[in-house]
């Protein structure tokens, strides 16, 4: 096996509550997470050059230890004494700072692409726990499909799988900081909170109208705030059929979910008209059974 290609899949948060602020200074989470069909691909080889390469289709993008990609494989390279060198060739569709987990599922797939292609002594339990280190998402990224995810969102509960359906992903051309917004957040001043329960019971059912209607995160109080365009890509997915519409992680994309393909493009063709928004993505849930 000289070259490993992978398909690092972003994730969407279906409900998003945050609990309290602990100790270490991390917030205490409560989400549930689906995996989408809206994926980065990631090319690894083996070189003699003794040395990480990493090349990508964003000439902005960092190549060296700045990206989470170059630090994982540096991590195993060093961990696990590899002597070869390892190429990466990462071409990234998922939009980056848009709460879409781009750069963990990137890491997640390197994980998994330089266990595979060197044959390292790495169990999927271990994998995890390297993942944690590196990410509070990574671990999701890791499993995949839908799951609840508590305490930094790294502890993981799996859960019934997502109806099929269509799922629109729209994000304006803003970054946002996800510490930034943390630090924001006045868990005094959350209004709305998500009903995990009742979307799981949902979940259970199949019940996509039911699951839409109790789309909630607790973090649009900051984002939103900061950012109203967010808010006005929601109604604009509302007005046009979606079931249902929200932000997802700290932002600043915004999914909504769908059984039209009409109603999706005619939510397209609105988006571009108002917003000029480029980075928008029709896709569908992805379940690992």
């Amino acid at each position: 096996m000289n070259v490993i290609k992978l398909y690092a899949r972003a994730k969407i948060n279906l409900a998003i509550d945050v609990l309290n602020k602990m100790d270490n200074g991390y917030h205490n989470l409560k989400m549930i997470l689906q995996t989408i069909n809206l994926f980065d691909n990631i090319y690894i080889s083996k070189s003699f050059c003794n040395s990480i390469s990493l090349r990508t289709n964003l000439h902005w993008l960092p190549t060296d230890s700045r990206n989470l990609v170059f630090k994982t494989a540096q991590y195993l390279r060093e961990t696990y004494d590899i002597k070869y060198g390892i190429n990466i060739n990462l071409f990234k569709r998922i939009p980056v700072s848009a709460g879409l987990a781009g750069g963990s599922t990137d890491c997640a797939s390197t994980l998994i692409g330089i266990r595979n292609l060197f044959k390292l002594p790495i169990s999927n339990e271990e994998l995890l726990i390297i993942g944690k280190r590196l990410g509070a998402d990574v671990p999701f990224c890791l499993k995949r499909g839908t799951a609840l995810a508590e305490n930094i969102g790294e502890k993981l509960t799996p859960l019934a799988t997502f109806p099929y359906c269509y799922i629109l992903i729209a994000k304006p051309p803003i970054n946002v900081s996800t510490a930034s917004i943390f630090e924001n957040l006045n868990l005094e001043n959350i209004k709305e909170r998500p009903d995990i329960e009742k979307i799981i019971y949902y979940l259970e059912k199949q019940d996509l109208n039911g699951i839409s209607n109790n789309l909630c995160n607790v973090l649009e109080n900051v984002t939103i705030n900061k950012y109203p365009i967010i808010e006005r890509i929601k109604e604009i997915m509302i007005k046009n059929g979606a079931l249902g519409s929200l932000m997802s992680g700290s932002g600043s994309s915004v999914f909504g979910i769908y059984t039209s393909k009409k109603n999706v493009l005619l939510s397209i063709k609105e988006l571009k008209y108002k917003y000029c928004i480029n980075d928008i993505f029709i896709t569908t849930p992805f379940n690992t059974y």
